[in-house]
């Protein structure tokens, strides 16, 4: 009997687990395909860089990306090889086309702004550039004081906004406005990183949120950061 017992137990449990597995393998792809429904954000693209591979960009076109944020550059010395070709082919398949800038909070805010300029041309139809700002151990060991990231990020934005013709965008994660307090010291549009549930971290409503970090999106091999824009 206890045997018996034994067995109808341990075909309980694999049925329990079989049953979790499938719950969570289906999480899964629903979380890989899911983006916010086009009712509530009209306006939606992505963020890509090199490390994305070949974009074959009509058909991200034609599975939903009305814009795409392409990476220029990258604190003081790096710059995306997506980027120069990239703009012009997302332009010439219907869609609008916008830089990214990854801020390293160590290095100095002129050669950033140099590495920036000298890399995304003077073109108004491109969309209002991007910050994106996080917190890097491995490249900014040492991270700023408030005081000291609020003066070298204005220099660095007024020197990329002279150059491009237009306010830049902040690009915040939770960690970076949790210790630096960007959107209530900056006066300028935010977009906000948070997978799935609109974020609120910033005190303030976002233009901008990459909604997905992890989307699949036709065109791409690898998962995109799916991004909406607030009507």
């Amino acid at each position: 009997m206890t045997n018996k017992r034994n067995k109808a137990r341990r075909r309980l449990w694999a049925a329990l687990l079989l049953v979790l597995l499938a719950a969570g393998g289906a999480v899964w792809w629903q979380a890989r395909v899911w983006r916010p429904e086009r009712t509530r954000f009209p306006v939606q693209g992505l963020w890509i860089d090199a490390h994305d591979g070949a974009p074959d960009w009509r058909t991200l076109k034609a599975d939903g990306a009305d814009f795409v944020y392409v990476t220029a550059s990258e604190g003081a010395e790096r710059r995306d090889p997506l980027f120069g070709d990239g703009i012009e082919a997302a332009r010439a398949a219907g869609m609008q086309a916008g830089a990214v800038h990854v801020y390293d909070l160590c290095a100095p805010a002129d050669a950033q702004a140099a590495n920036f300029v000298t890399t995304v041309p003077r073109e108004k139809d491109l969309l209002p550039p991007a910050i994106a700002l996080d917190i890097d151990q491995r490249s900014c060991p040492e991270a700023p004081g408030e005081a000291a990231l609020q003066s070298e990020l204005t220099t660095f934005l007024n020197q990329v906004e002279k150059h491009v013709g237009k306010a830049a965008i902040l690009m915040p994660t939770r960690a970076i406005e949790a210790r630096y307090h960007l959107a209530a010291v900056l006066d300028r549009n935010i977009w906000l990183v948070q997978d799935y549930l609109a974020p609120g971290y910033a005190g303030r409503p976002f233009v901008m949120w990459t909604a997905s970090s992890r989307a699949r999106v036709k065109g791409l091999e690898v998962p995109a950061r799916w991004v909406v824009v607030q009507p």
